[in-house]
């Protein structure tokens, strides 16, 4: 798929619709962000991987803000240290005036998640942390040509991000995942690129966080990922209290692949470490004059925390599939997998109470 508008999945470009993109300098960085959903709600933060950007978070966007949470999706700044990264986040934070938040990261944005909890302990009430990792070791080995990485031309950078995203066949709804976020790294420019992989480059490991294992949720794929296994047990092995959603499958980006089930784990997790949702602020309009008027204001920054959803979205293919059942495990079980409503009452009662507010917001 390439890049643009017209060859976008239908849900996306109604996406773009609704929700507007943010694009603002806080001192050398530009941030680009959606934020979108109540602002009384503590937000969930979506950092992405070296491949991703703002938008490939679209799918958490639109599920979780319609049912009252905020969320804010960002690409990585281009930062090229993580000491820079964190005091850019910082600034990114102060300047949307949010204090409390909730970071889900993918890959890389997992990692950089755990160093601003690591260095910002109060800021960060919890972590989402999906095919993740805790070091970079592994990736600065495999990478003797960093120092030159900025010099090195985009369209080799581009070629050694696209490599470590498997080849196929996949299976559709997986297939779309990959051919949507090779696209996004279409629109990546050469400094973006050199950025995010001197990030990975530098050889650097999270220490000890003062967050407590049980506000931290590991969501991994058991298919396959770029993400090396033992890397991701290494993390495992380091949050032994941490609650464990497993996918069967998914691939590299189960947020596009597999967004019902990634979407139930987040608002599974938001409701454990005590995030209350307002569906009650989310706004609605009855007829499509009300798309018109309520589309524009989305070019207007004041209306960024309404949730102006005037109809369901399209359909999509994956949005029919049937999914394996998912799978969720606390730390001290992570090695035994089960489903996750048989042997842990409070998930099972949880996720009994999400399925029963979709079903009452459905009917009313």
């Amino acid at each position: 798929m390439k890049g643009g508008v017209s060859s976008a999945p239908g849900d996306f470009v109604y996406f773009k619709s609704q929700v507007p993109l943010h694009k603002i300098p806080i001192g050398t960085k530009q941030w680009r962000y959606y934020d979108f959903g109540p602002k009384v709600v503590p937000p969930l933060i979506c950092i992405p991987g070296i491949a991703g950007t703002a938008d490939v978070y679209y799918k958490q966007v639109m599920s979780l803000s319609m049912k009252g949470y905020r969320v804010i999706s960002i690409d990585i700044p281009r930062v090229w240290n993580h000491h820079e990264w964190i005091q850019a986040f910082e600034k990114f934070l102060d300047a949307i005036d949010v204090h409390h938040i909730h970071l889900y990261g993918t890959a890389l944005g997992g990692f950089l998640a755990q160093l601003f909890a690591q260095h910002r302990p109060r800021r960060v009430r919890s972590l989402v942390l999906s095919n993740s990792f805790m070091n970079t070791q592994n990736f600065a080995a495999a990478m003797p040509w960093a120092p030159v990485v900025s010099w090195t031309p985009s369209f080799l950078l581009k070629r050694y991000v696209l490599t470590g995203i498997r080849d196929g066949p996949h299976e559709p709804f997986i297939a779309d995942s990959v051919d949507f976020v090779v696209a996004q790294v279409e629109t990546l420019s050469k400094e973006d690129l050199a950025s995010r992989l001197t990030l990975i480059a530098d050889a650097a490991s999270v220490e000890s966080l003062l967050l407590s294992d049980s506000f931290i949720t590991i969501m991994d794929t058991n298919d396959y990922c770029a993400t090396p296994q033992h890397l991701k047990d290494q993390l495992g092995e380091r949050y032994p209290g941490a609650r464990r959603a497993y996918l069967k499958s998914g691939g590299d980006f189960p947020f596009l692949s597999r967004p019902d089930e990634v979407n139930l784990h987040l608002q599974l997790h938001l409701r454990r470490v005590g995030v209350e949702a307002h569906p009650d602020l989310v706004r609605g309009a009855k007829n499509a004059s009300d798309v018109s008027s309520t589309s524009n204001e989305g070019n207007d920054p004041s209306h960024s925390s309404s949730v102006p959803i005037q109809a369901s979205p399209p359909v999509t293919s994956a949005e029919n599939n049937q999914h394996p059942p998912i799978q969720e495990t606390t730390g001290a079980n992570s090695g035994e997998q089960h489903n996750s409503g048989e042997n842990d009452p409070d998930t099972d009662k949880a996720k009994s109470q999400v399925l029963q507010g979709e079903s009452d917001s459905d009917s009313s």
